[in-house]
This record gives C-alpha cells, sequence and structure tokens, in this order.
C-alpha cells in the first residue's frame, strides 16, 4: 500500500462525492423550483401532489443521467461488456435473490431499533412513488447512479490504491458514505448494509451489473409494495401479516433461507469466476 497512492484516492473520492452530492442538490433544488411554479391555486390536493411527484421524478432521472454520462465520459468509472463476456447469468439471478431475503429483515432491525424517515422525505418519497416516472426514477435510474459512483468511481479507486489486503476497507468505506449522504438514520442504516452486500459483490467480480441487480431488485420491490398495498405505507411489518406474531416470524425465516443460500451460491459463483 502505497501512502501517494492512498492521499490520491482520497482526493478522488472528495471530488467524486462533492460533485454526486452537488449534482443531486441542484436538480432538487430546480425540481421543486419547477413545483412551485406548476402548482395552481385553483388545482386540488391531489393534483398538486401528481405535478409534484412527476417534477421531482423527472429531474431525478435527469440528475442521474447526468451523473451517469460525467462519470463514464471521463472514466472515473469504466464501462466495459468483459464481465457479460463471462456469462453471469447465475451470479445475476442469485443477487437478485439475495435482495428479496434482505428485505424483511431490514425492515424488522428497522422497525427494532425505531428508526424513522423524517416527514419532508417521506412526503417526497410518496409523491414521486405515485407517479409512473417515480419507477424510471427510483426503481431504474437512481440504481445506475449510485452504482457508478459508489462502486464503479469510489470503490474501485479505492481496491487499487489499498491493495487486496485492505479490500474490507475499501467495501466499507463507500458504504458508510453512502449510508451518510441519505442524511437521516432509517434510511441511512439500511443504505450502509445494503453498501456492504453491494461492496461486496463488486469486489468479487470488479463490475457493477451484479450490484446494479440486487439494487434494481431491491428498490422495485419497495416502488410494488408502495403502490399494490397503499395500507402498509404507514404500517408495521406485523401489519403485513395481519398481527400475527408467528406469520410475521415465519416470514423472516422464510426470507432467510432465501438470503443465506444466495449469499453462499454467490461465495461459491464468484470465486468460481476469479479463477
Amino acid at each position: 500500500m502505497n501512502n501517494k497512492n492512498v492521499l490520491s484516492a482520497a482526493l478522488y473520492i472528495i471530488l467524486f462525492v462533492s460533485l454526486f452530492v452537488l449534482i443531486q442538490s441542484l436538480s432538487l433544488f430546480a425540481g421543486s423550483q419547477f413545483v412551485s411554479l406548476l402548482r395552481s391555486p385553483q388545482a386540488t390536493n391531489g393534483v398538486d401532489m401528481i405535478k409534484d411527484g412527476e417534477s421531482l421524478a423527472m429531474t431525478a432521472v435527469v440528475s442521474s443521467l447526468i451523473t451517469f454520462v460525467l462519470f463514464v465520459a471521463t472514466k472515473w468509472a469504466p464501462v466495459s461488456r468483459n464481465y457479460l463476456k463471462t456469462r453471469p447469468w447465475g451470479v445475476f439471478i442469485w443477487s437478485g435473490l439475495l435482495a428479496l431475503g434482505s428485505i424483511l429483515p431490514m425492515e424488522f432491525i428497522v422497525e427494532k431499533i425505531n428508526l424513522t424517515m423524517p416527514e419532508g422525505t417521506q412526503a417526497m418519497f410518496e409523491s414521486i412513488m405515485k407517479v409512473s416516472w417515480g419507477y424510471i426514477a427510483l426503481g431504474i435510474m437512481v440504481p445506475i447512479a449510485e452504482e457508478i459512483v459508489f462502486r464503479g468511481a469510489i470503490q474501485r479507486v479505492l481496491q487499487n490504491a489499498l491493495g487486496e489486503r485492505n479490500r474490507w476497507i475499501a467495501i466499507v468505506i463507500p458504504a458508510l458514505i453512502f449510508g451518510v449522504i441519505h442524511l437521516n438514520l432509517a434510511q441511512g442504516l439500511h443504505a450502509f448494509v445494503i453498501g456492504l452486500l453491494l461492496g461486496w459483490l463488486y469486489s468479487r467480480t470488479n463490475s457493477i451489473l451484479p450490484g446494479l441487480v440486487l439494487h434494481w431488485v431491491n428498490n422495485s420491490v419497495a416502488y410494488l409494495m408502495f403502490n399494490l398495498m397503499p395500507q402498509m405505507n404507514d404500517g408495521k411489518l406485523i401489519d403485513f401479516f395481519h398481527g400475527n406474531n408467528r406469520m410475521m416470524y415465519g416470514g423472516l425465516f422464510f426470507s432467510l433461507c432465501i438470503f443465506v443460500p444466495a449469499l453462499f451460491q454467490l461465495w461459491k459463483e464468484t470465486d468460481k469466476g476469479k479463477k
């Protein structure tokens, strides 16, 4: 591990995070200004909410696209088809299953710690989730932008600077930053844990694609649950099981029966790919 390389990596990480936050902040500001222009005094709250959601979702799509183009064009996050040539379809499937198996346990942990999102953040996400553009934003474009920045750029630079011996440091630091930028404990804890899984997948494959599948499934399930089961949006995990504790713990056990084998299979598959 070379001190000069570590310093260079630290400076790059500061640059990457600063640009990511700047693009997100400017897009959020532009979106909020656009929303205020679209608001009509004669409109009902429902109409206003749809306008708000569409505007915020579209600005999220644009900011994610700008982030993607910037990081790929500058080669801060190199993109190639090399990993796809290995035909890693099994890795993709297990990555999706890993995401599915993590959803209920993570929700259970967040509830037990008694963490909730700030009301403003909750309202913003709800307005985005209610529109079709919301899925393009939160389900597709945001995962792409975040994986490009946090794994394709930040973790790649750290791995190169720290070497194989310190690979877990290169996994934990991007996951920690990923959690912190969410600016609230409820989302931050979930982002940190998911970030560890995403970072582990990247370190095993040197590709953002398996993590992108995991991220996409995680966000897609959240979007589907919000729209298919609106009664759950203000509820607890126990409400999903109609107040039945036995069913809830059975659901958690079933989730772990997906999560643990998926983790094991990914460890095997990615090890085979390395060899």
